[in-house]
């Protein structure tokens, strides 16, 4: 097996060996914690993160302290796109949501095999494509649909960023994350647990039926998915 078939991280796992062995020796393993911000808005970003089992989260933050996610970023992707941009910093937050494993990657090497590495510059700007539609689509999908339908592509989503039906988060959290009110995220909870589709204790949410919960998300979550396996040859789980 090549060494960077067994990189959890699917972004890494996708280069050829050749590419992959010259940044391993620059790649740290590092543990998250829930709530490490891993970049503010504005703050120049210094290192790249690949996921391994971490769920990490781009927030918008309002000036009244209001946060909206805009992007879930897990295995198949990584944190710090502005290094390879141009732009150096984010107008929005980085932040952990479910605890685990990355690997970093210091921002000046990432830039340097960025623009030495056909297969790792083709791969990224890929991703980049597949993270606009991504985005592009979580708004569309914040406006028109209702908000059990958005609850089950969100779950989803984090799913594929963590691959664990059990995943630890509060209404309060979801609420934050979706951009709407808790009693909002209470009512669509219901529905999805009386449908027995999950169940939700103690801030734990269980995925019983990821079949049907596929059924009872809006057609956003398959549209991205769909990306993700044409522009990667893989889906986000």
């Amino acid at each position: 097996m090549s060494p960077q078939n067994s990189v959890e991280n699917r972004l890494l796992g996708a280069l050829p060996s050749l590419e992959y062995e010259r940044l391993a020796p620059h790649l740290i393993s590092v543990d998250l914690s829930a709530g490490t911000i891993i970049y503010e808005p504005v703050q120049e970003i210094e290192f790249a993160y690949f996921p391994c089992s971490a769920m990490i989260s781009i927030v918008s933050i309002m000036e009244n302290g209001a946060t909206t996610e805009i992007g879930l970023i897990g295995k198949e992707g990584m944190v710090g796109l502005p290094i390879i941009l141009g732009g150096k910093h984010h107008a929005n937050q980085a932040i952990v949501q479910i605890p685990g494993t990355a690997l970093k990657l210091e921002g000046s090497i990432l830039q340097q095999e960025f623009h030495t590495s056909h297969s790792l510059q083709k791969l990224l700007l890929l991703y980049i494509q597949a993270r606009l539609t991504q985005v592009s689509q979580t708004a569309a999908c914040n406006r028109q649909h209702k908000i059990e339908q958005r609850l089950a592509r969100w779950l989803l989503s984090v799913y594929d960023c963590v691959s664990s039906h059990e995943i630890p988060l509060t209404q309060e959290f979801i609420a934050n994350m979706l951009g709407t009110r808790r009693s909002g995220v209470t009512i669509a909870a219901n529905i999805l647990q009386e449908a027995g589709l999950i169940r939700y204790s103690r801030g734990k949410i269980t995925i019983l039926n990821q079949e049907q919960l596929e059924n009872a998300a809006c057609e956003c979550y398959r549209l991205v998915q769909d990306e993700f396996i044409r522009l990667l040859g893989t889906k986000r789980g």
